[in-house]
């Protein structure tokens, strides 16, 4: 990681500095197999990665006082909890800056709904005050702090479309088409570890390449368990498959399908039932953390 005794650059005239803007995307698990538990609980994995230009918006100010201070829109989430605090602190005192921050967060991805929003909102605050606050260390370096704070953080840290291996964190990145979606959110709250850690999950599947994923021969083992668990991301399945085949991503809430256009998938999102709400996006191979870094 970073060198501790880097003399930390300053920067003068405070008064001129504005407060930036950054994006945190959210993810698609396009698929999702489990082929080993480990001995320490973990579950090594098979996904690819995809983003998507739905995301939250973080926007941030130096300190030269070195406080860091966070505000978010999300309910019931205590600023020491969360990720993107968290994730800044934890860069402090890793890279022995003097500087801090106050950042604002405004959260439009779902909490627990396997979109990554608290693990793309951590990575956005690694990148960008890696740059704000003139650090200059490198992605993987960014990657591996991150890994501490959650599994999925290093993919948006990395910045893109990737297939991953091990607990999440072995990425190759890839190059996919950006196919439009429609994602639905079934308004409930899906416990990853309550799925994962359930006797009915399927920890066995056999390793896939990239070309059976083409293929189609995949799918997301999380979702007979998850339907169970909650019968509303079934319903909502369900419903969508009425239109065009619907996949788990992550362990949900949400749910998503490819369609043909952004013309298609908003003809489809007028008919969600009011119970559930959605939106339409697109895939994207690079995150907009990186393509709109500054």
């Amino acid at each position: 990681m970073g060198n501790k005794n880097t003399k930390p650059t300053y920067i003068e005239n405070y008064e001129f500095m504005n407060t930036t803007r950054w994006l945190a995307p959210a993810k698609l698990n396009l698929f999702l197999h489990i082929t080993k538990r480990r001995a320490n609980g973990y579950h090594n994995l098979q996904t690819l990665f995809q983003f998507i230009d739905y995301c939250d918006i973080l926007h941030f100010n130096v300190r030269p006082d070195g406080q860091i201070s966070c505000q978010s829109n999300a309910e019931n989430l205590p600023p020491t909890q969360d990720l993107v605090w968290r994730a800044a602190t934890l860069l402090q005192q890793n890279s022995a800056t003097h500087f801090g921050a106050d950042i604002r967060v405004n959260k439009k991805l779902p909490m627990g709904g396997g979109l990554g929003g608290g693990s793309s909102d951590a990575a956005t605050t690694l990148l960008a005050l890696n740059e704000l606050w003139q650090l200059q260390w490198p992605r993987s370096a960014l990657a591996q702090l991150g890994l501490t704070l959650g599994a999925d953080v290093p993919v948006f840290v990395h910045g893109h479309a990737a297939w991953a291996e091990g607990i999440g964190d072995e990425l190759t990145p890839i190059t996919l088409e950006e196919p439009w979606f429609i994602v639905i959110h079934p308004n409930c709250h899906v416990s990853t570890a309550k799925i994962f850690s359930d006797s009915d999950l399927t920890r066995d599947s056999i390793p896939i390449i990239m070309r059976d994923f083409i293929a189609g021969h995949c799918t997301n083992v999380c979702e007979p368990v998850v339907r169970r668990h909650y019968p509303q991301v079934g319903q909502a399945l369900d419903w969508l498959n009425q239109f065009h085949p619907a996949h788990l991503t992550g362990t949900g809430a949400c749910l998503f399908a490819r369609v043909e256009n952004a013309v298609q998938a908003n003809e489809i999102l007028a008919k969600l039932p009011t119970k559930w709400y959605g939106f339409v996006a697109q895939g994207q191979n690079i995150s907009p953390a990186i393509s709109q870094s500054h």
